[in-house]
């Protein structure tokens, strides 16, 4: 089968066809490179995705990957950016190797389609040139055939004619003699034109045309041929990237499988963990007997502040521990004294931690230092030594600021692991008034021992084992009884909303009389009037205790 043979008549159509050919390949190019830029645009939104849902660095979201199914869900994230890079391997594979080779090979294909159809049209003008020829001679022919049978019979008509001179006669004869002579030329010109046009012709149609049309043809079977070797390569690299991506996904199924639940739970007795131990039962006060009402311990003040919180747990706090302490939102205490222990703790060590680092790099800087201020020493040239002075002292006065702080911080540790004795309520109460007093710059300390029933919590929460929840279901039982005295006074520090049961709300200011002091639980009692009294946190007032009264004591 030869398009040379077979075809030999279908010079346009063959022109036709192979510009299709070419138009096809063309089209197959362009749909390479939308693919290519879907797979770009999807590992663009798989990236963005993955981004997107990323924990913030810093924040309290990247403390929620502590746990297995969180880990689980960003090696998810992190897989599926890994699995967006292999649809850009996609892309740029079958840019380079289809897109651009094809295109490539589109120019060359284009100009080798353009030279062999170039030879065509030359065969055409040459084969028509010859075929002019052809008709040119054999109509001379038979112009001159013409000429010389209209000579032949103008000279028989002269010969015939009495009246005719003989010369006249002879020169009608030698005109028919080189009519006839120019015929014969002619005929003989015109056969030797017609046989070389037919050895022309038979080379066009035999040789020629077969050997241009074959080359055309096997240059439409390559193009044929670079089609399917594309479109196999165009299978091929997606299916490079299938290993990869399979490996991304067991990546995931993996994570998946990594998913500990015992873990997790274990991870939130770990942050929310107080240290403090349940409230134990509450005494049986025999009323029948007659008793004196004192400040003490043993008290039902103390029990009403201590007592009540069991059994508001089952009524309208709903569970909650701490049901009027309002929502931390300050800046946090220095010694992390609102949270409760177990939380302290473990804020005190990570703190210990982060200053001995610090102070290790401060230490590392300083022995750089002096080595270098070694080197000037010894070679002078390279630097003075006394330079280096100033940039030492600065770096050790920063190292014993640290071990300063860090001392510090060590000695909360030490009084929250039991192996220094904890501070008086007494004392660490002045101590709170003493940074109130002198740094301004935390005066909302107060506020900011305050927290909200979500898992924070006060530091009077931390001081003690227990909060002691307040509550008034009792008090028309003793309507009629002695109002306690006033074991001193107070002035209020800041203004606090009592908006809870038990709680009394203050001015800052304002002056008021204390009826019982801090138990430990961080709460004062205090009254304003007869009618008027309730619980205020400690740290909200200044308390200036009667040394003569009844149960009173001293305050430093």
């Amino acid at each position: 089968m030869s398009w040379g043979i077979e075809l030999w008549d279908q010079f346009d159509n063959l022109e036709k066809h192979t510009q299709w050919g070419i138009d096809i390949l063309e089209k197959y190019i362009k749909f390479v490179k939308e693919r290519t830029e879907i797979e770009l645009s999807y590992a663009k939104q798989l990236r963005n995705l993955s981004k997107k849902y990323q924990p913030k660095k810093n924040s309290k979201e990247e403390e929620e990957y502590r746990y297995t199914a969180c880990k689980a869900f960003l090696s998810t994230l992190n897989e599926m950016n890994d699995y967006a890079g292999q649809h850009e391997v996609i892309s740029e594979n079958m840019t380079s190797q289809i897109i651009v080779e094809l295109a490539r090979y589109v120019q060359e294909l284009k100009q080798e389609r353009k030279s062999h159809f170039h030879d065509g049209r030359k065969a055409q003008q040459h084969i028509e040139t010859c075929w002019k020829q052809l008709e040119s001679s054999k109509r001379r022919f038979e112009r001159d055939c013409k000429e010389a049978d209209r000579a032949q019979q103008y000279f028989e008509k002269m010969d015939a004619d009495i009246n005719v001179t003989k010369a006249d006669v002879e020169k009608a004869r030698q005109q028919a003699q080189t009519r006839h002579q120019m015929a014969e030329d002619s005929k003989a010109d015109y056969s030797s034109v017609l046989q070389k046009f037919n050895h022309e012709q038979h080379e066009y149609y035999h040789t020629h045309i077969p050997n241009i049309f074959q080359k055309i043809q096997e240059m439409e079977e390559r193009r044929i041929v670079r089609i399917g070797e594309s479109v196999k390569t165009y299978a091929e690299l997606d299916r490079q990237v299938i290993p990869i991506i399979g490996k991304c996904l067991d990546g995931i199924v993996k994570a998946a499988e990594s998913i500990d639940p015992k873990n997790d739970s274990q991870l939130v007795v770990e942050a929310y963990k107080s240290g403090f131990e349940p409230p134990g039962d509450i005494e049986f006060e025999d009323y029948t007997q007659p008793m004196k009402r004192t400040v003490s311990d043993n008290s039902l003040s103390n029990s009403r502040g201590e007592g009540k919180s069991e059994l508001k747990f089952g009524g309208k706090s709903k569970g909650k521990l701490w049901p009027f302490i309002k929502k931390n939102k300050g800046a946090t205490p220095e010694d992390f004294s609102n949270l409760p222990p177990e939380q302290r703790r473990k804020k005190l060590q990570q703190k210990v931690d982060e200053l001995n680092k610090e102070i290790q790099k401060e230490m590392d800087q300083r022995d750089a230092i002096t080595k270098m201020k070694d080197v000037y020493l010894k070679n002078p040239q390279m630097g003075d030594p006394g330079s280096l002075d100033h940039k030492l002292a600065e770096v050790s006065q920063n190292i014993e600021k640290l071990r300063l702080e860090a001392q510090k911080f060590e000695a909360w540790l030490a009084e929250v692991e039991g192996r220094l004795p904890a501070r008086s309520d007494q004392a660490r109460r002045q101590s709170g008034m003493y940074e109130t007093q002198n740094a301004p710059s935390v005066n909302n300390c107060a506020q900011d021992r305050e927290s909200s029933p979500d898992g924070s919590y006060t530091e009077e929460q931390s001081q003690e084992s227990e909060v002691k929840v307040l509550a008034t279901d009792f008090d028309d039982e003793f309507d009629d009884e002695e109002p306690l005295p006033a074991i001193g006074t107070c002035k209020a520090l800041y203004t606090f909303e009592g908006q809870n049961e038990g709680t009394i709300s203050v001015v800052e200011g304002e002056t008021l009389y204390v009826i019982e002091e801090d138990k430990g639980d961080g709460w004062t009692r205090i009254r304003r009037n007869e009618d008027e009294e309730g619980y205020v946190p400690t740290s909200y007032v200044e308390v200036y205790l009667d040394k003569n009264a009844k149960g009173a004591k001293t305050y430093i």
